[in-house]
């Protein structure tokens, strides 16, 4: 899924990212990048049990309560949170296509989970640095 041939179609093809673990602070990555995607045109959906709102959207506590489809699940949260949440992933209909864990986080057991069900993994990558790579800093900021 990594080369920037398939990058580039996925970053093309998706509208909806739900961002897990966003946070409100703007000096925080889980704040910043999040931001860049909503620049760079992506729907952000923030989930954070402990936000109403932020990025002007409307913050929801878990995954279960995304109202919407969503193409990325983008995951802010230590890898070992990743099983729990790989639950709530694999409940979503419809599923999402790709599942992105952030810069340092990866879980080998739960990565398996998601491809067995047909969603691609990315791990250990940054989405903001990959989309800025592919599509130059013009997009977002």
């Amino acid at each position: 899924m990594e080369s920037d041939e398939k990058l580039r179609a996925l970053f093309t093809a998706t509208k909806t990212v739900a961002v897990v673990g966003i946070k409100d602070r703007e000096n925080e990555d889980a704040f910043r990048i999040p931001q860049y995607l909503q620049r760079a045109g992506f729907r952000i959906a923030p989930v954070n049990p402990k936000l109403e709102s932020v990025l002007g959207e409307h913050c929801v506590a878990s995954l279960s309560q995304v109202e919407e489809p969503v193409d990325i699940v983008n995951l802010f949260r230590a890898s070992e949170h990743v099983p729990g949440h790989v639950d709530e992933i694999l409940q979503m209909d419809p599923l999402p296509k790709v599942v992105w864990m952030q810069l340092g986080i990866h879980h080998g057991p739960s990565a398996q989970r998601l491809r067995d069900a047909g969603i691609e993994v990315i791990q250990d990558r940054c989405i903001m640095v990959d989309h800025k790579r592919i599509f130059g800093a013009r997009a977002g900021s």
